[in-house]
């Protein structure tokens, strides 16, 4: 089961309404009320506002009823009025009901009962026992709508943390998110006409907000695989989601959406694509001798990149990162710098790997420094050396710069030993997925063992199946089988604030993983050493660790030593 347990009492759900037309019913005239009244007429419904005429109206109030945007009835409230004033198409009953009294008039416990015995929705102001819902410290910027609460512990609290993260984000987000709509919109438009509507149904369409990556959205397609193949311009913007940085999303233009709707269409390349596979000259017509970085980018967190590395970021004249090189890296990029992300989605590995050698070749060719940013480490499971071979063949010898290894650095984060004494005196680091796809040989049990699966989680049924079960291919074989009741644990987002840690054991493990859903990139560490710091209680088949910020205050000490410095 889901560890969702937090300390506080039931968590909130929180949802999205469409409330236009609604009748909502707003008790009092104070500037909460003013409020009020303009929350709802800026989401589409029709204020209604109850006050004696002994009571002063809110400016603002009074001007929104002089415009016709809200009605104002003047007298008491009456119970009849949650059941008589609302919409025909309801039987009058009012969509929702704020009263702005405060917690000690006595019509507020008294229109909270009603409305709640009425299944009427109700907020009270300075009363969250008599509330069946809060409204949120909101964010708007088009179609991006960005709530906050405290519960109503901290409604200050809330609106700064609106406000910081906010500032945090680029601007013209929203417009956009407005333009991948379209485009989504676009491309299932053209599917459908094609006859290819139906292969949306593996999820490749639009999802509710709520949801996250489902636990197949980095499954490999494989060239036969032709229901996976109708979707792969889907699967592609799909990817764009999740792995651009959003400075590089808000910015996006028209121009690269043409590029996305043409890219790996069914039967060729695009015009630009074609272009990078012949190998385009330098304007001058002249061969200029440029020089190539191949560099890892570390786990994840910007502070566990090389001080050679971060250089070569800063110097570099065109930068060739993987898709998984996360966006607090790519963040520091200049902006004056040209970047490719890497095309790549399950099954076009290759394509956008050969797509990423020509681009790197082209800038050579035109003396251009060269960095192809690659995440982890690029000597392991990184193609380094053929990229190294394939640069060095074409006349250019690449300096290597190491990385970080999430195979080592994840379960660091993930408070896993790899390895502790009377525990685990060796680690084996796997790959999960060989060439073209294929399952490589499952290693063997050794207890005190702790074995590392990268590029595995899209097949991780499969994977475990093969660690705890003798397969057909094994008969003739004899291989130590690993216990179904072997800790485990699935590291993703390693070292980021969005790190997300997965512990169970391998009996269970897949089925937590489905309830999780996917958060790439991440990997399977399985071994004793996963329940050294962290053992689950004895009825918990799965637990579910939400965040990382350890590294927090190691920035907060560096800033204050800095200011402390400059103070003296």
């Amino acid at each position: 089961m889901k560890d969702a347990s937090n300390g506080f009492g039931p968590v909130p759900l929180l949802t999205s309404w469409n409330v236009e037309s609604h009748i909502y019913l707003i008790i009092g005239a104070n500037p909460l009320a003013a409020s009020r009244c303009a929350k709802s007429i800026e989401a589409g419904a029709k204020p209604v506002v109850i006050a004696p005429e002994t009571t002063n109206l809110h400016y603002t109030l009074s001007e929104h009823i002089s415009r016709g945007d809200a009605q104002l009835i003047r007298r008491e409230f009456r119970d009849e009025d949650v059941t008589k004033l609302g919409r025909e198409e309801v039987d009058r009953v009012v969509d929702t009901v704020f009263v702005t009294l405060g917690a000690s008039h006595p019509l507020s416990a008294h229109i909270s009962r009603l409305c709640q015995r009425l299944r009427i929705p109700v907020n009270v102001s300075d009363a969250p026992d008599l509330c069946s819902f809060s409204l949120l410290s909101t964010y708007s910027d088009g179609p991006l709508h960005i709530g906050i609460t405290t519960s109503g512990r901290g409604c200050k609290l809330a609106s700064r943390l609106r406000r910081e993260i906010s500032a945090f984000l680029p601007a013209k987000l929203g417009s956009a998110i407005d333009r991948l709509g379209s485009v989504r919109r676009r491309l299932w438009e053209e599917d459908h006409a094609a006859g290819l509507g139906e292969a949306n149904a593996d999820g490749e369409g639009d999802d509710d907000d709520a949801l996250g990556q489902k636990h197949t959205f980095n499954s490999l397609v494989m060239e036969n695989d032709a229901s996976a193949a109708k979707t792969r311009r889907m699967r592609w913007l799909s990817q764009i989601c999740e792995y651009w940085p959003l400075r590089k999303l808000a910015s996006i233009t028209d121009e690269d959406i043409e590029t996305i709707l043409q890219a790996y269409s069914a039967d060729k390349k695009s015009s630009n694509e074609q272009e990078l596979v012949n190998g385009a000259q330098s304007p001058s017509g002249i061969s200029q001798k440029g020089r190539i970085v191949l560099a890892g980018s570390g786990p994840g967190h910007p502070d566990m990149l090389t001080r050679a590395t971060y250089k070569a970021i800063q110097s570099a004249d065109i930068i060739l990162a993987d898709k998984l090189v996360p966006a607090p890296v790519l963040e520091l990029i200049p902006r004056r710098t040209e970047v490719h992300i890497a095309r790549k989605f399950p099954g076009n590995a290759d394509q956008a790997q050969e797509e990423l050698l020509q681009m790197g070749i082209t800038a050579l060719r035109k003396g251009l420094r060269v960095l192809r940013l690659k995440q982890g480490d690029p000597y392991l499971y990184g193609r380094g050396a053929e990229e190294f071979d394939f640069f060095r063949a074409e006349g250019y010898t690449p300096v290597v710069l190491p990385g970080i290894t999430s195979a080592m650095s994840a379960s660091l984060f993930a408070d896993i030993p790899a390895t502790h004494r009377g525990v685990s005196d060796q680690v084996l680091v796997c790959t999960g997925t060989g060439r073209k796809g294929a399952a490589p040989e499952p290693p063997a049990y050794v207890p005190t063992q702790t074995v590392v699966f990268l590029m595995a989680l899209h097949r991780l049924s499969a994977l475990v199946e093969s660690l705890t079960t003798n397969l057909p291919e094994d008969a003739t074989r004899s291989r130590p089988l690993w216990p179904k009741e072997t800790p485990c644990a699935i590291v993703e987002r390693a070292s980021c604030p969005d790190q997300r840690v997965v512990r169970s054991t391998l009996e269970h493990i897949c089925l937590a993983f489905e309830e999780a859903g996917s958060r790439p990139p991440g990997l399977l560490v399985v071994g004793a050493s996963c329940h050294v710091l962290h053992r689950p209680a004895h009825d918990q088949k799965w637990v579910i660790e939400e965040g990382f910020h350890g590294l927090d205050g190691l920035q907060l000490e560096s800033d204050a030593a800095m200011s402390v410095i400059e103070a003296q």
